[in-house]
């Protein structure tokens, strides 16, 4: 591969290796299959598809929000994960050093950008990672949502891989739920759904 120079001062110069930097993100692969089956997610996919799914369906948000505000923090908010991997939501080990893996990637990767808009973006990610406003609710709203879509629709594929349980599904949904009341609906009812068709058991018993 090409390398490109190291970015000197100019603001262009480091705009466009931030840019070049997050096309390795189209390489992190999730444990979602593709709604058609044929292939695993990548997290490019991933943060496009809740982007666009929030500004859809932004009526069914818990609350009056700033949709812009909400999609950017979608396109940014697996930007870590070309460091740190993708962390399956159910990966208990994973999740015990999630946090650190992701802020020092943050520091990386926001860092290759202007001061400013390096703060701007890092601002958002952190109010995401944070889930306390009406805007980040509803983006961890659709951000756990999707996921349930994928797994509903593929017959449970990565619940069934990774052994997971309805009882863990439901917790997931309870955010859901706090950030855009009638999606956590929907995703209780494909929860449901899943079980009744056997692709999500209730126990591995």
């Amino acid at each position: 591969m090409t390398q490109l120079p190291t970015p000197e001062t100019s603001p262009l110069d480091r705009q466009f290796a931030f840019i070049l930097e997050i096309d390795r993100l189209k390489s992190v692969l999730r444990q979602n299959s593709l709604v058609d089956g044929s292939r695993r997610e990548n997290s490019a996919e991933h943060s496009w598809h809740v982007a666009l799914m929030a500004t859809l369906l932004t009526e069914h948000a818990g609350s009056a929000i700033d949709i812009s505000r909400v999609v950017e923090m979608l396109l940014i908010h697996d930007l870590v994960e070309i460091d740190a991997g993708d962390t399956f939501a159910y990966d208990l080990r994973g999740a015990e050093t999630q946090a650190q893996r992701e802020e020092e990637a943050a520091q990386r990767i926001f860092g290759l950008l202007p001061d400013e808009q390096a703060a701007h973006l890092r601002a958002r990610w952190d109010e995401f990672a944070a889930s306390e406003t009406p805007e980040a609710r509803y983006a961890l709203a659709i951000d756990r949502l999707m996921p349930m879509v994928h797994n509903v629709m593929t017959q449970g594929s990565a619940w069934r891989a990774n052994h997971v349980v309805a009882a863990q599904v439901r917790r997931r949904a309870e955010s859901i739920t706090r950030g855009a009341p009638a999606l956590g609906a929907l995703a209780n009812r494909l929860i449901d759904a899943a079980v009744q068709a056997g692709h999500l058991p209730e126990s591995l018993a």
